[in-house]
Formats: structure tokens, C-alpha cells, sequence
């Protein structure tokens, strides 16, 4: 994978470097490869001699990401009360240590190796931005610890230390250019993200796609992530004429852009925009009446019609207040969790070895939709889903795909993207 030379890919590499340093076994390893080197022997201090086994929650509560990531943690914990309410796992109740990412690549490394080290827990839950996953990697291919990420990102990688839940880019980013080209038509387009590894790499993606498609790429705009400046970014946007805008920002920049977007007169109809980071609880953050007939790309939203959603939904909205919203990061994670006790359970063991030579083929019935693990590539099938923002704040599907996508990080079934170098 190509690594982007940015400020932030920079301050990522060195938090990689740290992270290395503090590894318990101190193994080098490559963060994009297909497993690397992780220290298998790395010794364990998890501690399943009692009634109860520790996990760790890593999930940012404080800073830009909060926005998204607090309803991460939301799910998880219902997960496990629902888990513990149901007689635990291999008949041991979750004890939950939970740490703040604070939206910093370097903090999520510190806290992963506390949790692996000190809190000595069995799994880690946690991560949003593809910079934290990446400062965490090699902590955990270190450690030979497990990490269950539930977030959509740029794919292009794959760990066996690593649980991908959320899509990668075949099951979100191409049938969203698919619907784009085939549903809506457009012949031009205009990128927008935030300044860090998933955006840049996603983009990269989709400038291959559209070379092969016949799609002109018009601009292609970055701001620090958590910027509030978009100004002059959408008037470059306007001033482009795009038949549409891919939006790859992430967090609270969000607020900001589609505020600009809507008061320099831009709107679904004249040039619709598709996102890949905004769901159902960043919605009232950035504004309703901003985003009303706006598209996302997603795998799952709270208006899915099946019977095991309609009881999720009912489930969430009891615990935590009838305005609570569920969305796709937060669903993924809660499955992520139950995926792990399947896995743990065929298994019958706690440790990494037997989880990850179990993880294959081990399926959950999710709000989703039925998951099932890919054993060669840590990743799930998942169903494409276009959506539609409407008045009441929640998001409606307007396309589906024909059925689970299987995951494919490395593009490797896209002739347009072999050879690609990012």
C-alpha cells in the first residue's frame, strides 16, 4: 500500500515507531501487510482462572471524534450486558475496562498497549480513524493481542490481529461510485476529505475507478481533521460544476462544510453529495435542515425493515432514551463483540491462537443482516446500502446490492485497480 506523505501520515509513522517500542515483545512488523510478523509468542497475562474475563473498550470520548465514537461505546456496552444477562462467555461474566482515545493516533497506541499489558484483557473493542488503527497495529501484532475494529475505512490491509467489521472499500466505496454512475449518471465529480490516511487512500481508489470509468475528478480538497474552515473549499467545489461530491471528512468538520454547502446555495438536487462517515448520530450534529436529501454509503441504517433490527433498535432506544439513534459504526461494533464470543466459544479458549483458528466461518445473526467471518482475511460479508437523509433525521435506502458483498481489502477482483500504486 502506498504510503501518502502528508503531516498526519507523518505524525502516524512516528506514533507506529513508538507504538513499536513499547511492544511487549518488541517484534517488528509491517502495517499493511497480510499478517506480518506478529509476535505469536508473545506471552499473555489474561487471567481466566476466575468467574470473569477482562475486555477493554478503546473508543475516543473526548476531542473531534467524539461526535461519532461515544455512541461506539454506547453499543458495546449494551452488547456485554446483554452477553453477561445471558450467562457470559464460556461461563464467565465481561468485566469491561474502558479507555478514552481522546481523537489522538498516539493516545489510542498508549492506551492499547495499558490495556494488552497492564489491564491484561482478552480482546480489544475500539478505533475509528484508519490513523488509530494504524498507530495500533503494530501494538498488537506485538503483543499478539486481539483488536476488533467496527469501522468502514480504505481497506488495502489486512492482520491477523485485527477483526475488520466495518466495509472495506468493496463493500461501500465502489457500489457507492457504481450507484453513482449507473443510478445518477454522473460523467464528473469532486473530492472532499479529511487530511489523513482513510481519506487520501480512498480517494486514490476512486481516482483509478473513475480513469477506468470515464469520470472526470474536478478537485480534490483536504482540511485537518476537525477543521472548521470550508470556505474557500466550497467555493472551489461550486466554482467545479461536479455532477456530485464524494465526502470522505471526518468527525465535526462535518457541521462546518454542509453549513457552507448549504448557505453558498448548494444542494442535493443541484450537486448531490455522498458520505461515507456520516450516519445516524452525527445528523443533529451537523444539522437536519443541512442535510436533508443528502446521500451515505453504508452496510446498515436504524430504518432497516427485519424483525431482528426492529428489536435492536427497541433494545438501544430502552437503554439509552427514546431519541437514541442506532447507525453502522455502532451496529458493527456491537456485533464485533458477539462475533468474538463465537468465536471464543468455538474455540472453547480464550486464547488468540484458537480464537483466530476458529474466527472462520463464524456467523451472527445482525440488525444487519446474518455476518460471516473470512478466516483468510479477518473481514465480513456485508450488504451495500445507498441512503437517503430525510426531515425526520434518520437515513432510508434507497439501493441496495443483491446480497452480501465478500470482502476483498486488496482489490484484487478490480482489473482497474492491479497495478494501481495509490
Amino acid at each position: 500500500m502506498t504510503q501518502f506523505i502528508t503531516r498526519r501520515t507523518l505524525a502516524a509513522s512516528a506514533v507506529l515507531a513508538m507504538a513499536l517500542a513499547t511492544a511487549a515483545c518488541g517484534a517488528k512488523t509491517d502495517g499493511t501487510s497480510t499478517g506480518g510478523t506478529s509476535a505469536a509468542g508473545a506471552t499473555s497475562c489474561v487471567d481466566t482462572s476466575g468467574d470473569s474475563i477482562k475486555i477493554g473498550f478503546l473508543n475516543s470520548l473526548s476531542g473531534t471524534m467524539a461526535i461519532s465514537e461515544t455512541t461506539v461505546f454506547t453499543s458495546l456496552t449494551m452488547a456485554a450486558n446483554e452477553i453477561n444477562a445471558a450467562g457470559g462467555v464460556l461461563g464467565k461474566k465481561l468485566s469491561i475496562v474502558s479507555e478514552d482515545g481522546a481523537s489522538e493516533p498516539s493516545v489510542f497506541a498508549e492506551k492499547a498497549t495499558k490495556l494488552i499489558q497492564k489491564d491484561c484483557v482478552a480482546a480489544v473493542f475500539g478505533g475509528w480513524t484508519s490513523s488509530s488503527r494504524k498507530a495500533m497495529l503494530p501494538v498488537f501484532e506485538g503483543n499478539n493481542a486481539l483488536l476488533f475494529y467496527p469501522v468502514q475505512y480504505e481497506g488495502l490491509e489486512a492482520s491477523k490481529n485485527i477483526f475488520y467489521t466495518g466495509a472495506t472499500t468493496n463493500q461501500q466505496i465502489v457500489p457507492a461510485l457504481e450507484w453513482l454512475k449507473n443510478e445518477k449518471k454522473i460523467t464528473s465529480i469532486f473530492l472532499v476529505g479529511s487530511d489523513y490516511v482513510f481519506p487520501r487512500t480512498a480517494n486514490a481508489i476512486i481516482k483509478q475507478y473513475a480513469a477506468a470509468n470515464g469520470i472526470k475528478v474536478l478537485g480534490e480538497e483536504y482540511q485537518p481533521l476537525g477543521s472548521t474552515n470550508f470556505g474557500s473549499v466550497v467555493d472551489k467545489v461550486k466554482a467545479a460544476g461536479a455532477d456530485a461530491v464524494f465526502n470522505t471528512l471526518n468527525g465535526d468538520s462535518n457541521v462546518a462544510f454542509f453549513k457552507e454547502y448549504k448557505g453558498k446555495g448548494l444542494t442535493a438536487d443541484s450537486m448531490p453529495v455522498v458520505s461515507v462517515s456520516i450516519a445516524e448520530e452525527e445528523v443533529p450534529g451537523v444539522g437536519v435542515d443541512n442535510l436533508v436529501g443528502q446521500y451515505t454509503a453504508w452496510n446498515y441504517y436504524e430504518t432497516i425493515d427485519t424483525p431482528v433490527n426492529k428489536k435492536f433498535v427497541a433494545d438501544f432506544k430502552k437503554a439509552n432514551g427514546a431519541k437514541a439513534v442506532t447507525s453502522d459504526p455502532m451496529e458493527a461494533a456491537y456485533t464485533s463483540l458477539y462475533l468474538w464470543k463465537g468465536m471464543v466459544e468455538k474455540a472453547k479458549s480464550f486464547k488468540v491462537a484458537d480464537v483466530q483458528a476458529a474466527a472462520g466461518g463464524v456467523s451472527f445473526d445482525a440488525p444487519e443482516g446474518k455476518v460471516t467471518v473470512n478466516g483468510e482475511n479477518h473481514h465480513i460479508a456485508k450488504t451495500a446500502l445507498i441512503g437517503q437523509i430525510h426531515d425526520d433525521g434518520l437515513i432510508y435506502t434507497v439501493w441496495s446490492s443483491k446480497g452480501p458483498i465478500e470482502p476483498d481489502p486488496f482489490l484484487k477482483g478490480y482489473p482497474w485497480w492491479k497495478g494501481a500504486t495509490g
